[in-house]
């Protein structure tokens, strides 16, 4: 079925970045559902504000109801002022707005995350809105590709703001704008004439982002023109590959443990059918080590909530090629494994040491 003509037009703005994302948000209803309440982080810049403006402009077609969220950082003396103005400026657009701010504020980018989170899962529950939407776009996904890349990430970290992920309870993080770039925004804050509010903590050498930003990006593009949008792409490859292999080893681990074949669907905020303590040595044995790797970590990942770092792995492999028997690996959180009878058992200690696998 074609798009409908947005009847609209006459009300609101519409232009082919308009459609762009209407079309994008048809195949994947999930990541917006129509008739949803949607709280949307604003920090004024001209991502958030293309954002904000896109949405606007499109809930007639998907029935949303939006609020708009801003965290004040009090990083900057001037913070408080372009708090206020972008307050007015949502009051002026009929947008329901809500201003935190951070009382104890630490020059950390880190911290400043989790702080903004938290900050937005306790006011989209309070609203009762399920998505909370950010204005990421397929710039700071190729940066964070990047800042991984030289970290020596697993692919996971390489696939890296995907589209959609749990942020709490029955609240996912959405990410509309990944198949629109910074110029993208820098258009349409242009073309709407939407007020923009630059920080300028963004140029702060400071942060290691920042450094990616201005410096090693454009270099990239100069050698290869293309080269952000090619990242994003790279990423969102990446991110599609560990899905379907997720979904892969759902699929052997059942077999290997004798289940009937399911899917784990923990990653769309439902719930987890709970594994057995016993994994079957012999028959895991019998694999390559990188599919033994695999399974494991799915496993074990399905079993305690968390994926074991890579030299834990790397230990357990060794482990099972050994041809004696071998003494019980503790795990983070109180989990311990062991080999009894042929099989694998995983067992959870009240208390007890943590080693990550050092034993």
């Amino acid at each position: 079925m074609s798009d409908p003509t947005p009847r609209h037009a006459a009300a609101a703005p519409w232009s082919a970045d308009h459609l762009r994302l209407h079309r994008a948000l048809r195949r994947r209803p999930e990541l917006l559902p129509a008739g949803e309440s949607l709280l949307v982080a604003v920090s004024g810049g001209q991502d958030s504000m293309a954002l904000v403006a896109l949405l606007r402009d499109l809930r007639r077609l998907h029935g949303w109801t939006l609020h708009l969220w801003h965290g004040d950082h009090g990083w900057r003396p001037a913070s408080g002022d372009q708090a206020r103005q972008l307050q007015a400026w949502a009051e002026a657009e009929g947008l329901p707005f809500s201003l935190a701010r951070w009382e104890q504020p630490v020059q950390d980018e880190a911290s400043a995350r989790s702080w903004r989170y938290a900050s937005l899962l306790a006011r989209a529950t309070a609203l009762g809105a399920t998505r909370v939407v950010t204005g990421h776009t397929a710039s700071d996904r190729a940066e964070t590709f990047l800042f991984n890349l030289a970290r020596g990430s697993h692919r996971r970290g390489l696939g890296s703001l995907r589209p959609l992920r749990p942020l709490g309870g029955t609240v996912m993080l959405a990410r509309p704008l990944l198949g629109f770039g910074r110029a993208d925004t820098a258009r349409l804050c242009g073309a709407l004439q939407l007020p923009v509010w630059p920080d300028a903590g963004n140029s702060d050498p400071r942060f290691s982002r920042n450094r990616l930003r201005g410096e090693v990006l454009p270099v990239l593009e100069a050698l290869h023109p293309g080269a952000e949008r090619r990242l994003a792409a790279l990423a969102a490859g990446l991110a599609e590959e560990e899905e379907a292999q997720t979904e892969l080893g759902d699929l052997a681990l059942s077999g290997l443990l004798g289940l009937p074949p399911a899917i784990d669907q923990s990653r769309a905020g439902r719930a987890t059918a709970r594994l057995p303590d016993r994994l079957p040595l012999a028959a895991l044995q019998r694999l390559q080590r990188a599919n033994q790797a695999v399974l494991l970590q799915r496993w074990l990942e399905r079993r305690t909530g968390r994926r074991l770092q890579r030299r834990s792995l790397d230990l357990l492999l060794d482990r099972l090629g050994r041809d004696g028997g071998w003494g019980p690996l503790h795990l983070p959180d109180g989990w311990r494994l062991r080999e009894q009878r042929s099989t694998l058992l995983l067992t959870r200690e009240s208390s007890g040491p943590c080693d990550d696998g050092q034993s």
